[in-house]
């Protein structure tokens, strides 16, 4: 399923803070799993989870598998613009969040031994993981803080009543 800007009836801010402190619990569920020769990590958003994560699990050796699907806030068909040649259980696959699994279904069938963890995961996606932090619901678009800036925001209310 394509997502496009109406799918999104919320909307769900993550700070930087915030990501941090998810993306370091993700890091404690994954330490004792097993040692990890590696991560490849999905650009452009899994790219600071996965710094994070390689720093809190001493990982040196990070890649990156580079896929254009969003314009805005339209999910279109997925474009795998670089690849990797690793595949096995001990590389960790990283990304911020599995909204309708398109981009991950790309890169399991990639790398379909590798452990993939998502920071964020939503329902029509989560199948696809491995670990993640927190679900949020399908109709729910997330603001990471790298696509945000300070400005008003409406009360919900106001949002649901359909009010500009």
């Amino acid at each position: 399923m394509s997502a496009t800007a109406e799918t999104y009836t919320k909307t769900f801010p993550i700070s930087w803070e915030q990501l941090h402190r998810d993306s370091k619990a993700l890091a404690w569920r994954l330490v004792d799993m097993q040692d990890w020769k590696g991560i490849v990590t999905i650009t452009r958003g899994g790219l600071v989870p996965a710094s994070i994560i390689a720093r809190e699990l001493e990982i040196r050796l990070v890649d990156t598998v580079c896929v254009s699907s969003y314009e805005g806030r339209d999910q279109g068909s997925s474009t795998i613009l670089k690849s990797v040649d690793v595949d096995s259980e001990d590389w960790l696959l990283v990304d911020d969040l599995v909204d309708t699994g398109q981009t991950a279904r790309l890169v399991r069938d990639m790398m379909p031994k590798a452990h993939f963890a998502t920071v964020y995961a939503k329902p029509e996606g989560r199948p696809l993981v491995d670990t993640f932090i927190t679900e949020v619901s399908q109709d729910t678009w997330i603001l990471f803080p790298w696509d945000t800036e300070s400005q008003f925001v409406q009360p919900i209310v106001d949002i649901k009543q359909g009010q500009p």
